[in-house]
């Protein structure tokens, strides 16, 4: 028994002295790169072991950057435009990704295109990987018909409300500039809700001549499949842990999304709405969002090791300069860092 509470003690000396590291040289990174503000968390199996606000959200006021700050994702966004796809229409309709996505979105104009392939930014002639937001976008009609609800009220019920996701808003524009269609659509305890994040929500900054200069010209913007989402590190930690848990999705679906698809039979970078590529034969799960001049964001899993680095900021230098469209997440020396440390 004294030997087993020997060497737990050890264990848990030696992670902490790993995420005392980790946090060193994020912070460092951070300060490098010149970004005022990174809220970041890791979950091991469904629990956040480690989580920090580092920097500004506000560098003018001097407000901290916190676990609860809100930040826009941007294509981050297409984790959840694939998770609510996969729920509405395969688990729940009895879709097949092999369905044309002419099929449940009629003005599509490529009849043979099918919903894995856009799921997966397959080319539009099948042939291989291109990465294409708009594309992708096209995936908001196909929840929308197997939701039988606008894309930003099945958002709301299938994930952010169901998982008490009380700093995300579905898009800017219901935080700021609601319209008489969308008091129609959500109650005034939403609405509210929305204005509060919004009013939280980190600055945007652009980086000027090695100097964070806030960006105030970013539009507004209606979400889609592919973008729009407005979220926070922990609640992104709560729409993990429904993955993990298969509460939104059944594992099998879930697994198939985590899997590299196939364009004529050769592996692609893609599963179904993320990233997949392999690190020391370890699968990576992955994805990113970038806004340019404002925030970016970035979700790295290792599902063998119930591992997940989330991190989120308010300047695009967490994701813009690494090209990551390209599919290799080892580009990033953020996502790198996590991956060395905790991935050896």
């Amino acid at each position: 028994m004294l030997l087993s509470t020997v060497v737990s003690a050890q264990r848990t000396e030696a992670q902490g002295l790993t995420f005392s590291l980790f946090e060193r040289y994020l912070e460092s990174f951070r300060v490098e790169a010149n970004i005022p503000g990174i809220s970041a968390l890791i979950i091991q199996n469904g629990t956040v072991v480690w989580e920090r606000g580092l920097g500004r959200r506000d560098v003018e006021s001097g407000a901290p950057a916190e676990l609860n700050t809100p930040y826009l994702i941007g294509g981050l966004s297409q984790t959840f435009g694939a998770t609510l796809l996969l729920r509405k229409c395969v688990d729940q309709w009895g879709a097949q990704i092999d369905d044309p996505v002419a099929l449940r979105n009629s003005t599509y104009p490529e009849p043979l295109t099918t919903l894995g392939q856009l799921l997966s930014h397959t080319a539009p002639d099948g042939a291989g990987y291109l990465y294409s937001p708009a594309r992708f976008a096209a995936l908001t009609a196909v929840v929308e018909r197997c939701a039988q609800q606008p894309y930003a009220v099945a958002l709301n019920a299938e994930v952010f409300d169901r998982f008490a996701m009380l700093d995300s808003s579905p898009d800017q524009i219901l935080a700021t500039q609601p319209t008489a269609g969308d008091a129609g659509l959500f109650d005034a305890g939403h609405l509210a809700r929305y204005a509060d994040i919004a009013a939280r929500m980190a600055r945007a900054y652009r980086i000027t001549s090695g100097r964070p200069q806030r960006n105030n010209d970013i539009a507004a913007r209606r979400v889609d499949a592919s973008d729009g989402i407005i979220s926070s590190a922990r609640d992104l930690a709560k729409f993990d842990n429904a993955l993990l848990t298969n509460a939104l999705l059944a594992a099998h679906t879930r697994d198939a999304a985590w899997t590299q698809s196939l364009a004529n039979g050769a592996p692609m970078q893609t599963g179904l709405g993320w990233f997949v590529q392999n690190y020391h034969d370890e699968p990576i799960v992955w994805q990113f969002g970038v806004t340019r001049g404002g925030h970016s964001a970035l979700i790295v899993k290792a599902p063998n090791r119930g591992l997940t680095f989330i991190a989120l900021a308010n300047s695009d230098g967490l994701t813009a300069p690494f090209a990551l469209e390209s599919g290799d997440v080892t580009r990033s020396p953020f996502a790198t860092l996590f991956l060395r440390l905790f991935l050896p």
